[in-house]
This record gives structure tokens, C-alpha cells and sequence, in this order.
């Protein structure tokens, strides 16, 4: 069965519409926020950041509210919100399930045959 789109959102496509959730915005503006908030983990480069939001507004998930030259204001709509929402519920769902399996990187027992691996860090998706 085909997946539908933005099912699920990718790391930037979630950060994108934290900073929409503050209020209306334009891209360099979700890009600030997204690198405060991350302390720089994430960066979301303009072809990025450009790209979701024009699948967003295609989607109905952002509406552009205003124009200046090349600047554009987009808020969130209430299909965005809900998007946000279904993602954050699906987000916690994937926490508690790990978490109830009992087992965290420092709880694990290193040996000779299996020392701990290091975990690499998450770059922007």
C-alpha cells in the first residue's frame, strides 16, 4: 500500500512547523528558530526550508498571508495544526515504546566481545 504524503514528517519537516506554531513567519525566520531550538544540531538550508514550504502550502498545512519583493509570510492553517499534532502524538508513541523495553545506552553492559558503540549524531534530513 503506497504511503500518503507527509504520512510521517521528516526531522526539518517537524521543526518547520514548531516555528509556524509560534505565529505567522517568513522562511528565514523558521530557519532562526529552528537553529535556536536545535542549538544548531539542525540546520535547514534555504533549497530545504524552501522545498517544505511549498509542499506545506501545496498541502494546505501553511497559507502564504503576505508579500514584500521576494519576502513571504506563511501561517499555519488548521490542517497544519493537526499535522503537528498527529506527529507529536506519533513521536511520543515511538519514546514510550522504546522506553518500555527498559533498555538505554547507559543501562547497557560492555564486554570485550560487544563494547558499546558510539551513537553517530543526527544530521538535518
Amino acid at each position: 500500500m503506497p504511503k500518503k504524503s507527509l504520512e510521517s514528517l521528516t526531522e526539518s519537516m517537524f521543526y518547520v512547523l514548531m516555528a509556524f506554531c509560534r505565529g505567522p513567519m517568513c522562511g528565514i525566520d523558521a530557519a532562526a528558530f529552528i537553529a535556536e531550538k536545535t542549538g544548531g544540531s539542525l540546520a535547514v538550508g534555504p533549497a530545504t526550508l524552501y522545498t517544505i514550504l511549498g509542499k506545506f502550502e501545496k498541502e494546505g498545512y501553511l497559507k502564504e498571508i503576505a508579500t514584500d519583493g521576494r519576502k513571504r509570510t506563511y501561517a499555519i492553517t488548521e490542517k497544519g495544526l493537526a499535522a503537528y499534532d498527529c506527529e507529536v502524538a506519533r513521536l511520543r508513541r515511538c519514546v514510550a515504546d522504546a522506553e518500555s523495553e527498559g533498555r538505554h545506552p547507559h543501562e547497557a553492559q560492555e564486554t570485550a566481545e560487544h563494547p558499546r558503540l558510539a551513537v553517530p549524531a543526527l544530521s538535518g534530513i
